[in-house]
């Protein structure tokens, strides 16, 4: 896609509102995607996870990782423990996740990362804001690497990924 096709898809977008979605948005979201520096898809990402014009980051993190295959579970799921620390694992209602680093394994394997449930995702992402609120832009930065799975998230998350992305030139 050449460079003015792209800033005229971006241009559609200065204004959007995630509660007025563009019909076409996850058209445009998908060709603008391939193109974009995967820099600005993962700051475009985080302020759509801050946003309160979207659900709240642990819903919607909650919602990829539903999306996700095992690889790409174990990955949000080693940085979302990693933000939070073992401490924080073991109280709470995070105590079975904890079981998931036992035994001296460095990190969740995809079978592991497989038997978590989106539920306990939400759960641990909402833990790891308040913990470490750089965790938001970690995850940013990981689903930048999957642009096709971002689509999950809806029109209205993709509006706004988009909005931002028109405003990066």
């Amino acid at each position: 896609m050449g460079l003015s096709q792209l800033m005229g898809i971006l241009n559609q977008y200065r204004d959007a509102s995630p509660g007025a979605p563009p019909a076409n948005v996850e058209n445009d979201y998908s060709q603008v995607a391939q193109s974009a520096p995967q820099s600005h898809l993962a700051t475009g990402l985080a302020e759509a996870f801050r946003s309160k014009e979207t659900p709240p980051f642990g819903q919607m993190l909650s919602t990829l990782f539903s999306n996700s295959n095992g690889q790409q579970r174990a990955g949000i799921l080693n940085q979302l423990l990693g933000s939070v620390g073992p401490g924080l694992l073991a109280s709470g209602g995070l105590s079975h996740l904890a079981g998931l680093l036992r035994g001296g394994q460095p990190s969740v394997t995809p079978e592991q990362a497989n038997q978590v449930s989106p539920e306990a995702v939400q759960q641990l992402a909402e833990h790891a804001e308040k913990q470490n609120p750089s965790i938001v832009d970690q995850a940013g930065q990981f689903y930048a690497q999957h642009p096709t799975l971002v689509k999950a998230l809806g029109a209205g998350s993709l509006a706004l990924i988009m909005s931002h992305l028109s405003r990066q030139n």
